[in-house]
């Protein structure tokens, strides 16, 4: 049986779902009023009320009330389950050992309580974050300037990486720290420390532009930018360069059979 889904069971009966849900690596869903007790970094108790408890193959365990979108009490994946009766209520217990922790359920009454074997293989994809920025600029290198040739990506430097490293038309190496959002002052200051670890560092790139009497250009792109990191891109001689990430998700620019 694929789902499974109980109305107004007693204690034993919801049992008895939850015991055959968890042996078949199922999605739980139950609707109860029911009191929470958590041990672990800290201590909680949430009294008697009517919440939604769910519970997942991975062994995340969520309590959510009517509102938030963030559940009240929660127990991470890989966390273990178990269910047992007592003074004829069902309890649920889900225990994590480092750090150890153990939330406990106690329901007394179900409104109703179902599972259901969920088969989903997709994996989200998102749009709009500094990799897809920097997948757009290694084949428009033009957005940056005409002429801006890409040689490199996630260059390791002491502070961190370099988004993109490459060239511009008189071969002057450029440093581009990529922003999907309003850049700020901390986008600044950390392309800052980029251009002085290369500076600091004995590296081919360096070498070369040594060797060539050329300039390092330390470029931040971004949407847009702060006041504040406006004033300070000025001070510090870094330029501003005005993109934005694509919005367009990948599968959307793929082309199909279907399309024709």
């Amino acid at each position: 049986m694929k789902y499974k889904i109980l109305e107004k069971p007693d204690s034993e009966q919801a049992y008895e779902l939850v015991h055959e849900a968890l042996r078949k690596r199922a999605t739980i869903v139950i609707y109860a009023c029911c009191k929470v007790n958590y041990e672990g970094r800290a201590l909680s108790q949430l009294n008697w009320g009517e919440r939604i408890i769910l519970i997942k193959p991975d062994g995340a365990f969520l309590i959510h009330q009517e509102k938030k979108v963030e559940p009240v009490n929660w127990q991470p994946p890989k966390s273990k389950t178990r269910s047992y009766l007592k003074d004829d209520n069902l309890f649920l217990e889900s225990h994590r050992r480092t750090p150890k922790e153990l939330l406990t359920v106690e329901i007394r009454k179900i409104h109703f309580i179902n599972y259901a074997n969920i088969e989903d293989y997709e994996e989200l994809e998102q749009a709009g974050y500094e990799k897809d920025m920097s997948d757009m600029i290694m084949e428009k290198p033009h957005l940056i300037e005409e002429g801006f040739v890409p040689t490199t990506r996630e260059y390791s430097v002491e502070h961190g990486f370099i988004d993109i490293l490459g060239k511009d038309k008189d071969n002057n190496l450029m440093v581009l720290e990529l922003k999907a959002r309003k850049a700020g002052v901390s986008a600044v200051k950390q392309l800052r420390r980029y251009l002085q670890d290369l500076e600091n560092t004995d590296n081919d790139y360096l070498k070369e532009c040594n060797a060539q009497k050329k300039k390092i250009r330390g470029l931040l792109v971004a949407p847009s930018i702060m006041d504040d990191a406006q004033e300070l891109i000025e001070e510090e001689g870094i330029e501003f360069v005005a993109v934005e990430p694509p919005r367009e998700l990948k599968r959307d620019k793929k082309t199909t059979l279907d399309a024709f």
